[in-house]
């Protein structure tokens, strides 16, 4: 499947970025190639072929959760950037409206 550069320009548009024209056509040379890919596999058979979710057996090892008292405050603070009354103090993000 080949795709055009107004294509790949719709991509790019829809995903915010901004592209030049060196990278469009590279991008729509690289992404045909992919398709063209994506073709061949769905070609196969694979009817027989059980559905896996990972192939490797490996499961997630999980522990629980403990609250723990940190007991190193305020030297965590000491080597923090900014801190006041007990608490890091960050660049304000959000204004009230």
């Amino acid at each position: 499947m080949k795709l055009s550069q107004q294509e790949v320009e719709r991509i790019a548009t829809l995903a915010r970025l901004k592209l030049t024209e060196e990278e469009k056509n590279r991008y729509s040379q690289e992404l045909s190639k992919i398709f063209d890919y994506m073709d061949k596999l769905q070609a196969l058979d694979t009817a027989a072929v059980e559905p896996t979710s990972q192939v490797t057996g490996l499961t997630n090892v999980m522990r629980e959760d403990v609250v723990e008292e940190f007991d190193n405050v305020g030297g965590l603070l000491a080597v923090s950037p900014q801190s006041q009354n007990g608490f890091f103090q960050v660049p304000k993000i959000l204004e009230n409206k």
